[in-house]
Order: structure tokens, then sequence, then C-alpha cells
């Protein structure tokens, strides 16, 4: 059975093919950084723009790579949210169109399950149950897995999520779009102990997150010392570390309330080395076990939609010929 996947959430565009005994027959991804690098931010009418000239030809490809035809295909599955609403309604309306075409399923798939599912596509997946911190640009998420579908919400960030503090941190400290990845850079010359940033939340019980004050704090740091580059060096690389550190308490307190024993870090920002160090070196003491995905496929990404979509397919969770998107869809909206 094959699931050709279709991402347009939001500035990159994913088409892969997955095959449930071969495995990811084929895999592409075009980026819109440089679209979007003049703006310092993502433009959602220029996303949406972009979405419809590349999607087709990347279909194509995708085909092509796969040495297969439309008639090689069991469903298409894009991402039904959430997202830019324009990006989502481009590779709804193509999905669906194609699925009218070719007389397949076409299934809508939540972009945080896919992240979340994303490990999957590795050698070694996670059993289940686990726990799984989603960190991806405007998403900062614990949720309890019991199993594919089974979610339960543990916490979430009350304010900017991690990968929104991350960029607008960049941004205050002068840095280029895409300013979380420049940061993370920038924070590698910096020296340890110059600045001490807060771990916000950790002081108290829960497991929510907010980054705005973290932000705020970055902001004021910047402010009151000199602008030289080892200064704004040690300033990134305090942003992060508490960023990190914030991210692993919490995810302990999480692994302590549920009893579990495994961890899954999935989304854009789970590609953080620092933050996978940081996570893997918890989870040794605790003689836990840890899951990621590689970093293409942290990421945006059509190969999470295709997995996620043969899931849903296998379980019969595909909708008819009408054509919704949702920019904000809760993980809870999944039945």
């Amino acid at each position: 059975m094959r699931v050709l996947g279709i991402e347009t959430s939001c500035d990159e565009t994913g088409i892969a093919i997955y095959d449930d005994k071969v495995g990811l027959l084929a895999n592409q991804l075009y980026s819109q950084v440089k679209l979007h690098a003049d703006y310092g931010g993502v433009v959602p009418e220029l996303a949406s723009r972009d979405h419809v000239r590349k999607t087709v030809p990347l279909i194509q490809a995708a085909l092509k790579e796969a040495h297969l035809t439309a008639k090689d295909i069991d469903a298409v599955a894009y991402t039904a949210g959430p997202g830019l609403v324009g990006a989502l309604l481009v590779g709804a309306t193509i999905g669906q169109a194609l699925a009218f075409a070719w007389q397949v399923p076409a299934i809508p798939v939540h972009h945080m399950e896919a992240h979340l599912l994303a490990p999957m596509l590795e050698k070694t997946p996670p059993p289940l149950p686990f726990v799984a911190l989603l960190v991806s640009g405007g998403h900062t998420q614990l949720v309890k897995v019991t199993a594919i579908g089974k979610y339960q919400l543990l916490g979430e960030s009350v304010d900017d999520a991690a990968g929104e503090a991350f960029d607008k941190t960049a941004k205050l400290l002068g840095l280029d779009y895409p300013g979380g990845l420049m940061l993370s850079q920038l924070a590698q010359k910096g020296r340890a102990n110059r600045f001490i940033f807060p771990r916000p939340m950790t002081d108290r019980p829960g497991l929510d997150f907010s980054f705005s004050g973290l932000k705020t704090f970055a902001a004021n740091t910047i402010k009151n010392n000199d602008d030289d580059n080892q200064t704004r060096a040690d300033i990134a690389y305090a942003f992060e570390d508490a960023v990190v550190d914030t991210l692993a308490i919490k995810c302990k307190r999480a692994l302590i309330q549920t009893g579990f024993s495994r961890l899954v870090i999935a989304g854009g920002v789970s590609a953080n080395q620092p933050l996978r160090l940081k996570l893997t070196k918890m989870m040794q003491k605790q003689c836990g076990e840890i899951f990621y995905a590689r970093p293409e496929f942290c990421t945006d990404n059509g190969a999470m939609i295709a997995y996620t979509g043969l899931i849903r397919l296998k379980t019969n969770k595909n909708n008819d010929l009408c054509v919704t998107v949702r920019p904000r869809l809760p993980l809870s909206a999944l039945t």
C-alpha cells in the first residue's frame, strides 16, 4: 500500500511516497527560506503562491524518483492543519483533486501528529507508550502517547513557543532569517556563565511552558551590555541554555508523572544539538530511552505526512471530497 504525502502548512513544500512494506520510496522538499529572507519572516500570501508553483512539479518528481505512476498510488494524504490557511488550502485542494482523479481515498493529516510520528520513520522506532515533546515553530507541547491516535496533552506553551522565542530573540540580536538556526550557530561561540537566564515556570508545579518573559529578559540583557560579537554570542548561549534546561526539567516531570521511561522529541527545534545532548544525558541517568527523527524529518516534510496518512488509512480515518483546513487544530480534535 502506497501513500502520497503533501505538506504545505507553512514555508516548505514537501512531497513524499511511503510504502507500508518497503518504507520511504521518495522524498522531495523545497524550502522558501530565500523567498522570505528579505522580510525577516514568513509572508503568508507569498508562501501560498509559491506552494501553487512548486507542489505539482514536486509530485511529478516524487513519482519519477520512486519509479511509479499515478496508478501505483493507493491514497493521497495532505496536511489539514494547523498552519497558514492559504498554504494549507493549496495542499488540500491539490490532494483532494488528485484523489478524485485517481479514485483513491483523500486523507487529511494533523500536522502535529505527523511531527509526533516522524521518529517512526527511523530504523528503530519508539515502542509505545512514551512521552512526546513537540517543539516546532509555533508549538511547545508535552503529550502522553499510549497508542497511535490516543494522545493526552500534559502541558503546552501559554504564550510564545520555544521556536518563536528563538526567532524573536534572534531578531533582537540582529540575526538574519531563519533566526532560530542562526542563534544556535552564534551560541556555539558563546561562553558559559557570563550571563545566567531564568528557567521560566520551573519554580512551580505543572507542565506548561512560557518563553515570552525569557525573550524580554534577553532584550534587557542586550540593551544593558556592549554590542560586540562576543557579547552577542554569550547572550545567545545563555538564552539557548535556558530554553534547553527548561525543556529538560519539564520532560523529567512528565516522565515522573506518567511513570513512562521513553521520551520522544519531535518538531523543528528537536534538531537542536544542545537539546538532544541534554535530554540524552538525562535519559541515560534515568535508565530510560530517547528517540528522535533525523534532522531532515524534524522540520516540515512530506514523509511524515505520507506515513501518518498510511496509519490513518489503515484505521479507516479518511474523509469525503470536502476540502476543510483548520489553521488552529488541537491534537484533542483527533478521533
